[in-house]
């Protein structure tokens, strides 16, 4: 069972529309669903809720540590409830992903991610559970620091609003760790790209203007 959800961000309004708090974003829907309203708490340098789903404890936390000391909060919340890393869902942004995908998955590197980074670092574990939402990439690894703490445009949003929607359809199934139905319900294929139709070599002049 997930009893710890991490949503990873950056706090301050300067940062809040941008793409790398997509973690904020969806524990702030959690949280609505939930009817519960994290509240700061110095123990563990972040916003938490604690709440309980099916009569089993929950706990909501946004590390206000900003994102690459992101361990030094979810780690001593963890090490005091007895949270094991396979008990805990981080959620963050994903560049490897465009707007519209979402990713459930178990364990591996933090892929340079600095806020899964530091997490590794002061768990001493990377054997949890992330929900990675697509934000897409700008195509230069120059360009990336720049890029995550861009608000997306509109079109961007709203498709990573439609992952995240996914991702809250899911959440029962999440926090109960049938971890399968959930991932049936978020992770989605891109749909084929359709063949274009074939054409006789007459109908192919006809339509190419430079025959004219």
């Amino acid at each position: 069972m997930i009893k710890l959800i991490v949503g990873l961000g950056n706090p301050g309004p300067e940062y809040e529309q941008t793409r790398h708090n997509a973690g904020f974003w969806w524990v702030d829907a959690v949280a609505r669903q939930l009817g519960v309203m994290p509240q700061m708490d110095r123990n563990y340098k972040g916003l938490m809720a604690r709440t309980s789903v099916a009569g089993n404890p929950l706990w909501l936390l946004m590390p206000q540590t900003y994102m690459n000391r992101s361990g030094q909060s979810v780690a001593p919340l963890a090490r005091f409830f007895k949270i094991a890393p396979e008990e805990i869902l981080v959620v963050h942004d994903e560049l490897d992903l465009p707007p519209g995908e979402a990713k459930l998955k178990k364990g591996g590197g933090h892929a340079g991610h600095n806020g899964l980074r530091d997490i590794h670092a002061q768990l001493g574990s990377g054997d949890y559970w992330r929900l990675r939402l697509g934000i897409g990439h700008p195509g230069n690894k120059s360009e990336v620091a720049n890029w995550v703490l861009r608000k997306p445009p509109l079109d961007d949003r709203i498709a990573i609003d439609q992952a995240m929607d996914r991702g809250l359809k899911a959440l029962d199934d999440l926090i109960a760790g049938d971890t399968a139905k959930a991932t049936s319900v978020i992770h989605t294929s891109k749909p084929p790209r359709p063949k274009p139709p074939r054409q006789t070599p007459d109908a192919k002049q006809a339509q190419d203007p430079s025959q004219d």
